[in-house]
């Protein structure tokens, strides 16, 4: 498990690209309440916006989530171990004041992509400068 990708996942970098293709900008890998020992997988400081971008099988998806059948019972356990951890990420996060956004591997980039700018930028605005016109 040591092997295990934490960060820059194939989902993370999809998503990260369609974000800043439309001119969002962000966070990395931040952690955003002191003494707690998570990072957020992108932030968005001044909207107080995090997206956590959770794994299928990692993190129990309704959908995908999967059960192996070999040492059923003790990856029962850590999977369940994770679900508790998300729960308590985000009411940690929501107690101060943050909005979290979970997108699932699954999930097209450009979909999420539209559910982030829609709280990010609730008035549609696009964030960008106009520049003078020569």
């Amino acid at each position: 498990m040591r092997q295990q990708q934490r960060r820059n996942t194939l989902p993370e970098l999809l998503l990260r690209r369609e974000l800043y293709r439309r001119g969002l900008r962000y966070r990395v890998e931040k952690a955003v309440i002191p003494g707690l020992r998570r990072r957020q997988d992108i932030v968005f400081s001044r909207q107080h916006v995090v997206i956590d971008i959770r794994g299928c099988y990692w993190h129990s998806c309704p959908l995908h989530g999967t059960s192996p059948k070999a040492n059923a019972g003790w990856w029962a356990e850590k999977l369940a171990r994770n679900v508790e951890r998300d729960h308590d990420t985000e009411r940690r996060l929501r107690e101060a004041g943050w909005t979290i956004i979970v997108v699932w591997e699954h999930e097209k980039p450009a979909d999420a992509a539209d559910r982030i700018e829609d709280i990010v930028r609730p008035n549609g605005t696009t964030g960008a400068k106009a520049c003078p016109s020569a």
